[in-house]
This record gives C-alpha cells, structure tokens and sequence, in this order.
C-alpha cells in the first residue's frame, strides 16, 4: 500500500548467477520443511488465525510470521541486509509492489510459473505490478488506489456533487474552508515515497506519466507534470490546502479528515474503516480522485508474495503463496484485515459491498489506475520526485513550475541512463 503505507526507498545489488535473467530452473523451488513469512506491520494484525489454519493441514511445513517495522522504507531496509547476505532467514516475502523490478533484479527472488496462480481472475493491474522484463517474480496479495474521502454533509448543504475535476475540487473546497472555517483538501505532503505518489498521480491525472512502464526511459511531458504541480502549488498558495499538510503522512491526513478539520482527503481505502467511528461517521463519502477534466488516475499500492533466492525451502514457500492469495483468504483479507483483495469476483460481491460500500469506486480506481515505475532504481527516481516537488509546495513558492519540471526530468534522465 502507499498503503498506510506506503513511503520507500529501493537500493540495487547484482548477486552473482542470478540476475533478471532467472535462476537456473534445476535448483528453483527445492525444499520443504518450515518456513518464516515476512511482511510489514501494518498488514499483519489479522494474519495469524490465517496462518494458524495453514499450521493445523501442514504440520511439517508450518509457516512463522516474521514482521517487520511499519514504515515501508524501515522494512525494506531490513529486507535487503538479509538478501545482501544471502541469508535463508527469509522464505515468503511479503514485497510493497514498487520493489518488484528492484528484487528481481537484484536476484533477490524467484520467478513464479503463471500457471500455477488464478491470474486471469486477479484485477488485470495488479497483476502487472509483479511482472518485470515479461516475467511473473510474485503474486498479488493486496492491492490498493488512491480515493478521495469528502464531507457529504457539507456538499448536501451547498449543493454539491463529488468533484470531478480539480477546478471542481478547488472551487468547493475554497467555498467550504471559507465557510466552515476548515481545511479544504490534503494529501500526503511531506518530502517521502507519499509525496512521490501524489505528484505521479497529480501527472497522471493530466493525462501523462513520468516514465515508460518498463521504467527504462524518462517519458514526461513537462506541460502536462507541470499541471499536475501548478494544481497542488496553487492549493497551498491560495490557501486551501493548509501549511500544515506539508507535514503529512497518511496518518495525519486520516486524523485531519476524521476530526473534522478537512472536506476532502487523499487516503487509502484503509482510513474508510476507522472513519465510520470517528467524529464524521455517516458524514463523508468516497470517490475517484478528481484530474483536470474529469475523474483522475491513481497510483497502485499493495503487496505481492515473493519466494526468496537464498530460501532452502522453496517448495513450501510456493505452495504456501498458491494458499494464502486462494478465494477464500483473499475474502478473509477483505473481512478480517479491511485490505482491498486482488480476486476481481469479491469486488462484486453484495454481501462485501453491504459491508465495505466503497468497493465499486474502489475496483473502478484499481482499474484506472497506473503502476509506479517499474525501475531497478525507483529509490533514486522517488527521491528526485520527493524533493523536488516538497521544494516547490514550500513557500515562497518561488521557482516556476516549468522549471521545476525542466529540472526534474534532467535529473531522473541521468539515474536511468545510470541503471
């Protein structure tokens, strides 16, 4: 997820015989025996009853759930020291989706065969988010997409419609902050991976991208990512974006919106839940992000299952992935967990929409949306997004955003010409 998460940072380390090009297939998926899950914090509070049935069919391959610190760029950290070393500590991984091109370039992971996995009854953008180089390296867990959380108490009273547009979300979310004395919209703004996510998305939403899908060549249109600039620049300068989103995380977006202090916020599909409690329970809806003639692109989010290079219990690994991504954990993942599934089916289900009514906007936002780039050196590629675009939302907003643009196209040329 930039799920709750989502800020990261991604690192490339070739390892000897085993590259993109794919481990030798006589020494793939050998071993049984028990095996060590790793994933981050935030998506392990509902997985050990899910776990624990797989523990009570398999009890010579019992899975252990190792989990890792909650911020995305915390886990991964730990991640590559163990792979660095080649260490078989680590059989499952569980991998935020940016990292895909990264690990498997790095020979960190193995490629899967297709047809041992239902993908044709995935969403068809999750899917891509664990291929590399025409390759399967994991499978989809979780998915996630960028929503837009609003006051339909507030909108009802002026007469408003959910945005669309972003002249449409600037011009209710001024009238609303003028009005009710309260912030109009946030994201995530603070200088990190969220930050590199919402601009991709403010790009997107203008019709571009930043680069090509296989992330080998910088395809920005400056006028287009400068429209996606000028449109978050111009919130914080006219003031209905407040200054105190440029310290926001996914965290402090979530408790803005749920207090109260904001009609619109960028969230993950995460912070629905916690809302439906808090003090805008039954108050707010949630649609598509808006974009600059009608409704906007998101960017994905998520988690894929890897299987380790240096495990020395591949086999049960792989069957182990086949289990926990099947139909029915995947409902389990929606039910227990509240985290988007990647089986399409469940989207359309009455009984999980009676429960998560957002889930229609949801799978219509997971469609629409892009993967981030699928670059070996996406740390460096968000990195360059990150800072320079917190550079620009900080006043006096004094570079132009062509320049801004200009300049950070040049810098993320050289890092691909890098890889």
């Amino acid at each position: 997820m930039v799920s709750r998460l989502i800020p990261v940072a991604l690192a490339v380390l070739l390892v000897t015989g085993c590259s993109a090009s794919g481990a030798r297939e006589g020494e793939r998926f050998g071993g049984t025996g028990p095996f060590t899950l790793v994933i981050g914090r935030p998506a392990t509070a509902y997985l050990q009853p899910l776990l624990d049935r797989w523990n009570q069919s398999h009890p010579g391959e019992r899975a252990t759930l190792l989990e890792l610190p909650e911020a995305a760029d915390e886990q991964r950290a730990q991640m590559v020291a163990n792979l660095q070393a080649k260490s078989d500590r680590y059989d499952v991984i569980g991998l935020d989706v940016i990292w895909t091109a990264e690990f498997a370039e790095a020979g960190w992971i193995l490629p899967l065969e297709r047809a041992m996995f239902p993908l044709s009854r995935f969403l068809p953008p999750v899917v891509d988010t664990a291929v590399y180089r025409g390759k399967l390296w994991a499978v989809p867990y979780t998915s996630n997409a960028g929503l837009l959380y609003y006051r339909k108490d507030l909108l009802a009273k002026e007469g408003f419609k959910p945005p669309r547009t972003w002249e449409e979300l600037r011009a209710q979310a001024r009238a609303l902050h003028g009005k009710y004395g309260i912030g109009g919209y946030a994201g995530q703004f603070l200088a990190y991976e969220g930050l590199t996510v919402n601009f991709a998305e403010a790009v997107q939403s203008a019709g571009g991208q930043i680069l090509s899908p296989d992330g080998t060549e910088v395809t920005m249109d400056v006028a287009k990512a400068k429209a996606g600039l000028d449109f978050l620049v111009g919130g914080f300068r006219e003031g209905w974006i407040p200054q105190e989103a440029l310290s926001f995380k996914e965290d402090e977006a979530q408790l803005a919106f749920e207090e109260g202090r904001l009609a619109f916020a960028r969230n993950w599909p995460h912070a629905y839940g916690p809302a439906t409690t808090s003090a805008v329970a039954g108050k707010f809806g949630v649609t598509r992000l808006p974009g600059l003639d009608g409704p906007g692109t998101g960017s994905l989010g998520g988690y894929n299952l890897a299987v380790s290079a240096f495990s020395k219990r591949q086999k049960s690994a792989t069957e182990f992935i086949r289990y926990f991504t099947g139909l029915e954990n995947q409902r389990r993942v929606l039910a227990d967990g509240s985290f988007p599934p990647v089986w399409a089916e469940l989207y359309d289900d009455p009984g999980l929409i009676k429960r998560f009514p957002y889930l229609p906007v949801l799978k219509q936002s997971i469609l629409s949306a892009r993967p981030r780039p699928a670059s070996a050196n996406y740390n460096q590629v968000s990195l360059v997004i990150a800072s320079a675009v917190s550079n620009a939302l900080t006043p006096p907003f004094a570079e132009p955003g062509d320049d801004v643009v200009s300049s950070m196209k040049g810098q993320l040329q050289e890092i691909i010409r890098a890889q």
